[in-house]
């Protein structure tokens, strides 16, 4: 998809602009990705990672950016056997999880009210 966006559109002064409203119309209906508690689910095969085409995947950034990739820092962390188990249960991780997921989903969602609201701006003033 990106080669093609390159190639589509040229060199002239607005092609970078077309690519970038494209790309993101492109990219917006993807499924976005899910926190969740492994102990919870049955069904390994949702535990896989669909654009990397992997079966376990698991995601996380620094833990001082929020509050799920501190959770997947100590559950890591635990299950190599550097520090002692959490004190959660698998019901109260999946909780969280769902929690985390809500969150992100609204937040989600004023980015793209946001980006609908600049966008038809940009248009209505071109």
């Amino acid at each position: 998809l990106q080669k093609s966006l390159n190639e589509t559109f040229g060199a002239d002064k607005y092609s970078r602009a077309r690519k970038e409203v494209l790309t993101y119309m492109f990219s917006r209906p993807m499924q976005m990705a899910l926190y969740f508690c492994t102990g919870v689910l049955d069904d390994e095969t949702l535990f896989r990672h669909y654009a990397l085409n992997v079966p376990f995947y698991t995601h996380f950034t620094s833990p001082i950016r929020r509050y799920a990739d501190i959770i997947v820092h100590r559950l890591l962390s635990a299950s190599l056997g550097v520090s002692s188990p959490i004190k959660m249960e698998k019901e109260d991780i999946q909780r969280q999880a769902e929690h985390c997921n809500d969150r992100k989903m609204a937040s989600k969602r004023v980015q793209e009210l946001s980006t609908d609201l600049f966008f038809s701006v940009f248009v209505r003033v071109r």
